[in-house]
């Protein structure tokens, strides 16, 4: 029997996530969160084979709770499911030591498959995403471009932005410059938008 532990902030997807799992014959959900802080403390109890995680989640996001769970837990297996099939997010999921990465969209057969797979030391990763995160290659940004580009998207005004960040008004706009340049947009939100998009935020 694989046991399995499902992260994921909607109850009602994590409920549907969970009978779909618990109708396989060799599978079954020890353990389920709402929250990406709980992953941990959950897998300690439960002691899962195979965790599955959002990755969008209040407290931790998917790809920070699969780095905190490989250390903590490192017999525990982490699958990343999605909405999100974006290539960046892809290579930080697995850079973050995620075994599989999956959208939403595909069917239930596929995930159990997925499971079984990762469960027996192999990888499961969408095949189409695979594919986009070769082409789109590494995020240009560095960590703290990143940072900084997450904290102005919403257009918050330079100086509170670099007052959160404990930064000069200078440094952050020289990190948003160098944002700008590397995305190819016109203006910090637009290159927030992109950052996004593509998964490098």
């Amino acid at each position: 029997m694989i046991r399995l532990l499902v992260a994921e902030d909607q109850g009602m997807v994590r409920g549907a996530l969970v009978a779909l799992l618990d109708l396989e014959h060799d599978l079954e959900v020890v353990a389920q969160v709402a929250r990406g802080d709980e992953v941990v403390d959950a897998a300690r109890g439960a002691q899962p084979d195979v965790a599955l995680l959002d990755i969008e989640m209040p407290g931790l996001d998917g790809i920070a709770a699969t780095a905190a769970l490989r250390e903590a837990l490192p017999s525990c297996r982490v699958v990343i499911l999605t909405t999100y099939g974006r290539p960046g997010y892809l290579r930080r999921a697995m850079a973050a030591g995620a075994s599989g990465f999956l959208v939403k969209d595909g069917d239930a057969d596929e995930l159990a498959a997925a499971v079984r797979r990762v469960a027996a030391g192999g990888r499961s990763v969408d095949p189409e995403l695979a594919a986009e995160a070769l082409q789109a290659g590494e995020s240009p940004l560095t960590p703290r471009e990143r940072e900084v580009l997450a904290a102005a998207e919403h257009g918050d005004a330079i100086a509170k932005v670099a007052r959160t960040l404990h930064l000069s008004e200078g440094t952050v706009r020289n990190y948003l410059s160098q944002a700008i340049g590397k995305t190819g947009a016109v203006n910090r939100v637009e290159a927030a938008r992109t950052a996004r998009d593509r998964g490098w935020l």
